[in-house]
C-alpha cells in the first residue's frame, strides 16, 4: 500500500512501497533450497522484485550458497554473498535493462514509430498495435498488483477489506507505455492525413477496381480540376504497386476504361492518367448500375467507390441490393465521400461499407472535422480513448482511491447511470434545448383536395373535355324502317376526328390546332404550379406532419417504449411543428400516450408565443414507457369536460406514431363515430417508419409488419375523412396530399398526349403531309442517274400501210377467227362504217385501250395480233403478241358458303394466334363480305356503247340491305343464308368450348402458358393474407395441370420484403421436381412489402428464360415508372415476354401498371375475378342454343385472351342475328311482275338514294 513513511522522498520512489520483514508474511515465496535446481536450469532470470525479496530472505536465513554441479566445475567460483542495505535505495531508471522482457519492450517501443506506415489499413494494423495487444488495459494493470490486508486488520476475520499493492516502477512504466501508444496513434493519424491518404484513405487489395462518380454535379465547373488532380495523385502514390487495376466512371450510364482488369505496368498507368484527365460530366448519378456492372467483373478483390454527389437511387434500394449480392462473396467496398455536402449520401456510403465488410472515408475541403469520421481514423481515436481512460484510472490510484474504495465508487457510478433515462444518452441536434424561433404563417393552408377545387384542371376549366366541348358533335343516328335498324351517318366520320368522350361515347371532333397548342401551353404552366406545390409540401415540418388545416387541433404523440431510441427525433419533429404551423390557430393541445395518456394542459390553449414555449419545455421532459394505448389518448382529446364547458370542440386530431395501436381498428372507428356525432372532427394519421426493430427490446402490445401498420392507420384516417402521411428518414413514402397533386399531374400529361394525337390525326389527312411523306421516301431511296428523255428513246417503226388486197386478205382471216369464236357475228350499222384506210389505226388504238383496261370476263379477251409483209411481194403474215389469261380470270361476284372444320383438341396458343387460324375472317364466314354485292343506285350513268345515260331497270329483283353504312343488293339466296346460319352456330359452339377451356383449372387464374421455359413470380406480401390459401391451391393446380402435363420447364420465385427463389435456374417438370415445388409452395406466408422490381431483376438473371409470369395483387414498393424504365432497359436486347396476372386486385392504378408492363414486353395481361363466372354463361349458351342472340350476355373480361375470344363470339352472334333478319326480307320483296303498272312508287323495302343536283 502506498503510504508516507518518508516525507522527504518524492512520489514514485522505493520509499513509497517499502517492504520490511513483517511484510514477508503476506508474500508466499518458495524456499531457497527448493528453488536451487530451478535457478540452475532456468535461462530466464526472475523479475527484479522477486530477486530482491529472495536475496533478503536468504540473507536472513544464513545466506547459504547453492550447490555447485558438475557442469559448473570449470567455471570460476562466485564471489561471496554480500548483504546489501535497501534503506533509501532509489529505483532503477526506466531505461535500465533488468531482464529480457524489458529488452523486448524497449525494442518494440523503438520500432513503434515506424510501424504506422506499413501500408496497412487500421483494422490490420491494430491487430499488432492495439492497447489490448500491448497488454495495456486496466485489467492488465490490476493484474500487476497484489491483494494484501492492512496491518491493523491482520488479526481480524478474512472478510476484512483488502488493498492493492503496486511498485512505483511498474505503474510508471505502464503509464509511460500508454503515453507512448497514444503518441504512436497520433503519428499514424498525421500520416493518414497526408497525400492521397487524406483524400481517399488507405487502398486495400492487390486487384483493385476504382469506380468514379462522373456526374454533372461532381464534375462541374470548379470541381473537376481538383478531382482529376486528386485521382492522379492516388495513382502515383497508392495504385502504382498493385497487381491489377480496373477503372470505371458512371453518370447516367457507365463507362469503363478497359473491359477487364489489366496487369499494372508503365503503359497501363499512363492510360489511367490520361483517362482521369479526360473525365467530364455524364448526366445523373446512377450508382446502382455502376455497382451492378463492377460486381460482374472478375479477378477483383477490392472495389473503391468515389462519390461526390447524391445517387439517383434511394439508400434502401442500394442497401438491399448489396445485401443480396454479397451473399457468399468477399469483395469489400471502400466507399469514399469526396467533398460531398449531403449527409444522406455519407450515411448511405457508410451503410454500404459496413454491409460489404469494407471501409468508409470522408474528405471535405470545407469541414476538416468530417475526415475524423472515417473508419481508419475512428478506430485509432477509439484506441486513444481507451488508453486515456486507463491513464485516468492511474491518476485516481495516485490520489489514494484504491482497493475497495475504487470498487465502491464504480458501483455507485453505475447505479447513478442506471437511474438516468436512456434518452439522456442519445445524440441531440444543435440548439435542441434552446427556445423556439416561432414563425407566423402568412396564410391558412388547405388540404390538396380543397386546393385542387380552385387550382385543379376542372377548377381552372382546363379539362380536355371542357376545351373540346364547343367543337364536339354527337354522331347522327336514325332508324331506317326498310332495314329495321338504326343507321349512323358516315359524313362526319370522314370530315372529323372520332374521339372517345369521358362517358365512353364516341364523338366527332373538329380539331383546331391553334386552340390545342395554346391549351398545351396552359397545361405546362399548370404542371409547373403542381410541382411547386409538391416541393412545398416536402419541406420543413410539412414533410413530417403534412399541413395542419384545422383551426382547433390536438396532437397525439406516441411515447411507447419501442420509441425510446427515437425520442430525440420525436422531440425535434414536434419542435419544427410548434415553430412553423401553430401560431395562426385558434387553440391547440398536446397529448402524449404510452400505457396511459397525459396532456400538456387540461383543455386547449390559445397558441400565443408564451404557451408555445411552455409546450416545448413540456415536450423536452417527455419519456417513453409502456405500450400504445391510443384509445385512452383519443378519449382524453374528444371527451374533455373542460373543453365541453367552454363550448369548444376539436376540429382535427393528428396522430404521430410509429406502430399499430393496442386496440383493434374496428373499436377505434366505432368510438370515433360515437364521439364525433354532430361534429366535423377529422383524424389524421402520421406514421414515421422505424427500420431497425430490436427483437430483444420492448415488445409492443400488438405487432404488425409495416404494410399492415400502414393499412391500419390509413383506414383510421379515411374513415373520418382525414389524411394519411407516411415518412422515414430518407423522405416521404406516401402522402394523401401529394398523391392528389400527382394524380392531377398525370391527368394533365394524359390530356396533353391526347391533344398531340388529335393534332397528328389532322396532319395525316392534309395533302401537304402526304407530299412530305413521299418526298422523304424519295430522299431515303438511293440516288440514280437521270432517266433518258422521251425523245432519246428508240421509237418502234410504224406498221406498213395496207393495200386493198392485203386488207381483204386480213379481213378474210379475221372473219375465220370470228366464226370459230362466235357462231353469230354482230352486225354493224352502216352509219358506223368508216374508211378502210383508217380501220387499221382505229383497231390498233382500240387494242391498246383494251390492254390498259381489265376485261370484264375471260371469253371477251382476244389474242393480240400484228400483221407484216413477207418476202413474197403481196403476202401478209400474222404474229400473236398476247394471249388471254384464262387461269387468272376474275372471280364471280357470288360467294359460296364455306364449311369450315375446327379441330376439337385444344392447342396451346394465345387467343390472338388461335383466331388467326380459326377466326371468322379466316374461315370465310364474315357476313359483311358474303353479302357485299354491287351498290344499289338509281343515278343515271353514261353507257359508251349506246352513247347515252341509262338508269337501272332491275333494281327490285334483289332485296337491299345496309352494309357498313352503304345500301347494297343482297345476292345471297335464302337457302344459302340458312346454310350460313348452320355453319356459324357450329363455329359458335366451338368458340364457347374454347372459352370453357380457358376458364378451367389453372388457366382461370394464370391463363395459357404457351412458352416452354418460364419463371413464375409469386407475390407473398402482407396484403395477400386473405387470399393465401386460394393462391396455394391455384399454384398446385398450375404445376400439375400445365407444367407437368404440357412438359413446360419452370422455376418459381417468391417475393415480398425479400426474394426467395425455389431453384437457382429453370428445371424440367419431372415428378420429383413437381412434388418438391408443391412442398415449397405450402411454406408460403403473407408478410412484408412488395419488391416487384427486385424480383424481375432476379428472373432476368436466368439466361434460358423465355417468358416471365408476374402474379401480384397491387403496386410495387418503388415507383411504377421506375419499374417500367428499369425493365425496358434490361429487356431491350433479350426480348423476354412478361405476362402479368392481377390476382384479386381492385386497385385500378395497379391494374393499369400491369397492363403497361405486359404491353411493353409483348406479353399478355390476365385478371382473375373472384365472383365472375363466365363458365356458367357459356354452359347456358350451349344448352339453350342461339335462338335469342342477345341473352344471356357474356361477362366483360379484362384479360387479353378472354376479351379477344369473347369479342369474336359476340361478332358471330351478331352475324347470326343479321343473317336471320336478311332471310326474312325474301318474304317481303316485291318481284317485277307483281308490281302494278300504274304505280310508280318505290318498293317498301328499298331506300331512296340521295341523288346529286341535276339528276332525275
Amino acid at each position: 500500500m502506498m503510504n508516507g513513511d518518508f516525507p522527504s522522498a518524492r512520489p514514485g520512489t522505493a520509499a513509497t512501497y517499502t517492504m520490511d520483514d513483517s511484510d514477508e508474511e503476506d508474500i508466499n515465496l518458495p524456499n531457497s533450497d527448493e528453488e536451487e535446481p530451478r535457478k540452475t536450469t532456468s535461462r530466464r532470470p526472475k523479475s527484479s522484485k522477486q530477486t530482491f525479496l529472495t536475496q533478503s530472505r536468504s540473507t536472513k536465513r544464513g545466506g547459504r550458497r547453492p550447490k555447485v554441479t558438475q557442469a559448473q566445475s570449470n567455471l570460476e567460483e562466485r564471489p561471496p554473498w554480500v548483504q546489501l542495505s535497501i534503506r533509501g535505495a532509489m529505483p532503477t531508471p526506466d531505461m535500465t535493462v533488468t531482464h529480457i522482457n524489458q529488452t523486448y519492450d524497449k525494442v518494440r517501443a523503438r520500432d513503434m514509430a515506424a510501424m504506422f506506415n506499413e501500408g496497412q489499413t487500421s483494422t490490420d494494423w491494430l491487430k499488432n498495435h492495439s492497447i489490448e495487444h500491448f497488454n495495456l488495459t486496466l485489467k492488465d494493470l490490476l493484474s500487476k498488483g497484489q491483494i494484501v490486508r492492512p496491518k491493523s486488520n491482520i488479526q481480524k476475520s478474512s472478510s476484512s477489506p483488502k488493498e492493492l499493492k503496486f511498485e512505483a516502477s511498474v505503474v510508471n512504466e505502464f503509464e509511460y507505455k500508454l503515453y507512448e501508444s497514444i503518441e504512436m496513434y497520433h503519428n499514424r493519424i498525421r500520416w493518414l492525413l497526408k497525400g492521397s491518404r487524406k483524400t481517399f484513405g488507405m487502398i486495400k487489395g492487390n486487384k483493385v477496381a476504382i469506380v468514379v462518380d462522373s456526374s454533372d454535379s461532381n464534375c462541374g465547373f470548379g470541381r473537376v480540376s481538383h478531382f482529376r488532380d486528386s485521382l492522379t495523385t492516388l495513382i502515383d502514390e497508392q495504385l502504382h504497386n498493385r497487381e491489377m487495376l480496373y477503372f470505371m466512371s458512371f453518370g447516367t450510364d457507365t463507362d469503363s476504361l478497359w473491359h477487364t482488369p489489366r496487369y499494372t505496368n508503365i503503359r497501363i498507368l499512363d492510360e489511367a492518367r490520361y483517362w482521369v484527365n479526360s473525365l467530364s460530366g455524364m448526366g445523373g448519378c446512377n450508382l446502382l448500375a455502376a455497382i451492378k456492372k463492377v460486381l460482374k467483373v472478375k479477378d477483383v478483390d477490392s472495389i473503391v467507390v468515389v462519390m461526390g454527389s447524391c445517387p439517383d437511387q434511394s439508400a434502401e434500394a442500394l442497401v438491399e441490393y448489396i445485401e443480396q449480392v454479397i451473399v457468399g462473396r468477399q469483395v469489400p467496398l471502400h466507399c469514399v465521400a469526396f467533398d460531398c455536402n449531403n449527409h444522406l449520401t455519407n450515411l448511405t456510403l457508410r451503410k454500404l461499407a459496413d454491409i460489404s465488410g469494407g471501409r468508409y472515408h470522408v474528405y471535405a475541403s470545407g469541414a476538416e472535422e468530417q475526415i475524423y469520421t472515417g473508419t481508419d481514423i475512428t478506430m485509432l481515436l477509439r484506441e486513444i480513448r481507451i488508453a486515456q481512460d486507463v491513464i485516468n484510472k492511474i491518476q485516481e490510484m495516485r490520489q489514494g482511491m484504491m482497493g475497495d474504495a475504487l470498487v465502491s465508487i464504480l458501483n455507485e457510478i453505475s447505479l447513478e447511470v442506471q437511474k438516468l433515462p436512456q434518452s439522456r444518452f442519445l445524440p441531440r441536434p444543435p440548439n435542441h434545448t434552446t427556445p423556439l424561433a416561432i414563425e407566423e404563417p402568412s396564410f391558412l393552408p388547405k388540404t390538396s383536395e380543397e386546393w385542387l377545387q380552385q387550382n385543379g384542371l376542372k377548377g381552372k376549366r382546363l379539362s380536355l373535355y371542357q376545351v373540346l366541348a364547343p367543337n364536339a358533335f354527337n354522331q347522327i343516328e336514325e332508324f331506317i324502317p326498310v332495314i329495321r335498324k338504326s343507321v349512323r351517318s358516315q359524313t362526319h366520320e370522314k370530315a372529323m376526328t372520332q374521339f372517345e368522350w369521358h362517358d365512353g361515347t364516341i364523338k366527332n371532333i373538329h380539331v383546331d390546332p391553334a386552340l390545342l397548342f395554346d391549351y398545351q401551353k396552359q397545361l405546362g404552366a399548370t404542371v409547373k404550379l403542381y410541382e411547386r406545390r409538391v416541393d412545398w409540401l416536402s419541406k420543413e415540418s410539412r414533410r413530417l406532419f403534412g399541413t395542419l388545416t384545422e383551426k382547433r387541433v390536438v396532437i397525439l404523440i406516441d411515447l411507447s417504449l419501442s420509441n425510446v431510441n427515437y425520442l430525440v427525433h420525436i422531440q425535434h419533429s414536434i419542435r419544427l411543428l410548434l415553430q412553423q404551423q401553430l401560431l395562426n390557430k385558434e387553440s391547440f393541445n398536446l397529448i402524449g400516450f404510452g400505457s396511459s395518456a397525459r396532456a400538456w394542459r387540461p383543455c386547449m390553449q390559445e397558441p400565443t408565443e408564451e404557451n408555445i414555449q411552455m409546450a416545448w419545455k413540456w415536450v423536452l421532459g417527455l419519456e417513453c414507457s409502456g405500450s400504445r394505448n391510443f384509445l385512452s389518448a383519443l378519449r382524453l382529446a374528444l371527451e374533455n369536460e373542460e373543453d365541453q364547458k367552454r363550448n369548444t370542440s376539436v376540429d382535427g386530431v393528428y396522430l404521430f406514431t410509429s406502430g399499430i395501436p393496442d386496440q383493434l381498428p374496428e373499436v377505434i372507428c366505432s368510438f370515433m363515430e360515437e364521439a364525433t356525432v354532430g361534429q366535423s372532427t377529422r383524424l389524421h394519421s402520421i406514421l414515421f417508419n422505424v427500420d431497425d426493430y430490436d427483437s430483444n427490446g420492448a415488445i409492443p402490445g400488438r405487432y404488425a409488419n409495416i404494410t399492415q401498420m400502414a393499412e391500419c392507420l390509413r383506414t383510421l384516417a379515411h374513415v373520418t375523412s382525414g389524411r394519411f402521411h407516411w415518412f422515414r428518414e430518407t423522405g416521404i413514402i406516401e402522402s394523401d396530399d401529394i398523391k392528389a397533386i400527382l394524380s392531377e399531374m398525370d391527368k394533365a400529361v394524359n390530356y396533353s398526349q391526347k391533344c398531340a394525337l388529335l393534332v397528328d390525326s389532322v396532319k395525316k389527312r392534309s395533302p401537304k403531309y402526304q407530299a412530305e411523306l413521299m418526298s422523304n421516301a424519295q430522299e431515303d431511296q438511293p440516288k440514280m442517274l437521270p432517266m433518258r428523255p422521251q425523245s432519246a428513246k428508240k421509237r418502234a417503226l410504224p406498221a406498213p400501210k395496207h393495200t386493198e388486197l392485203s386488207l381483204a386478205r386480213l379481213q378474210i382471216t379475221e372473219n375465220k377467227d370470228k366464226e370459230e369464236t362466235k357462231p353469230i357475228p354482230r352486225s354493224r350499222p352502216s352509219s358506223a362504217k368508216k374508211d378502210p384506210s383508217k380501220l387499221d389505226s382505229n383497231r390498233l388504238a382500240t387494242e391498246k385501250d383494251k390492254k390498259s383496261k381489265r376485261p370484264t370476263s375471260a371469253h371477251k379477251v382476244k389474242p393480240a395480233k400484228q400483221v407484216f409483209y413477207t418476202e413474197f411481194k403481196n403476202e401478209v403474215g400474222t404474229v400473236y403478241k398476247q394471249y388471254p389469261d384464262i387461269l387468272n380470270k376474275k372471280k364471280s361476284v357470288r360467294k359460296a358458303i364455306n364449311h369450315p372444320v375446327i379441330p376439337d383438341r385444344e392447342e396451346l396458343k394465345t387467343s390472338k394466334e388461335w383466331l388467326k387460324l380459326y377466326g371468322l375472317c379466316k374461315l370465310r364466314l364474315d357476313l359483311n363480305k358474303l353479302v357485299s354485292g354491287p351498290e344499289c343506285t338509281h343515278a343515271k350513268r353514261h353507257i359508251n356503247t349506246l352513247n347515252k345515260a341509262v338508269t337501272a331497270k332491275y333494281c327490285t329483283i334483289f332485296p337491299s340491305v345496309n352494309v357498313k353504312g352503304s345500301v347494297r343488293h343482297l345476292q345471297v339466296q335464302a337457302h344459302e343464308l340458312q346454310d350460313y346460319e348452320v355453319q356459324i352456330e357450329l363455329v359458335l359452339r366451338r368458340y364457347l368450348r374454347r372459352l370453357q377451356w380457358l376458364l378451367g383449372t389453372s388457366r382461370r387464374t394464370f391463363g395459357v402458358m404457351v412458352e416452354k421455359k418460364v419463371v413464375v413470380l409469386v407475390d407473398t406480401s402482407g396484403s395477400m393474407v386473405s387470399h393465401m390459401e386460394e393462391l396455394k391451391r391455384e399454384m398446385v393446380a398450375l404445376i400439375w395441370d400445365q407444367f407437368q402435363r404440357e412438359n413446360i420447364s419452370f422455376n418459381l420465385i417468391r417475393f415480398s420484403g425479400d426474394i426467395e427463389p425455389w431453384r437457382n435456374g429453370i428445371v424440367e417438370p419431372t415428378e420429383v421436381n413437381c412434388h418438391d415445388a408443391v412442398r415449397w409452395i405450402s411454406t408460403f406466408a403473407p408478410v412484408g412489402n412488395t419488391c416487384t422490381l427486385e424480383a424481375l431483376q432476379r428472373a432476368f438473371q436466368d439466361k434460358d428464360v423465355e417468358a416471365i409470369y408476374l402474379l401480384t395483387d397491387g403496386k410495387p414498393d418503388s415507383s411504377t415508372s421506375r419499374v417500367l424504365r428499369e425493365v425496358a432497359q434490361v429487356n431491350t436486347i433479350r426480348g423476354v415476354k412478361i405476362h402479368t396476372i392481377s390476382f384479386n386486385c381492385e386497385d385500378e392504378t395497379a391494374n393499369i401498371f400491369l397492363r403497361q408492363l405486359a404491353a411493353m414486353c409483348r406479353g399478355r395481361y390476365h385478371r382473375c375475378y373472384a365472383g365472375m363466372d363466365g363458365d356458367l354463361m357459356a354452359h347456358r349458351l350451349l344448352e339453350e342454343g342461339f335462338k335469342n342472340t342477345e341473352h344471356p350476355m357474356l361477362p366483360t373480361f379484362d384479360s387479353d385472351d378472354l376479351r379477344q375470344l369473347v369479342a369474336e363470339i359476340e361478332q358471330a352472334r351478331h352475324f347470326l342475328s343479321q343473317s336471320r333478319s336478311f332471310r326474312q326480307l325474301f318474304g317481303t320483296t316485291t318481284k317485277p311482275h307483281e308490281k302494278s303498272k300504274t304505280s310508280r312508287q318505290m318498293p317498301p323495302n328499298h331506300i331512296k338514294p340521295m341523288l346529286p343536283a341535276g339528276t332525275s
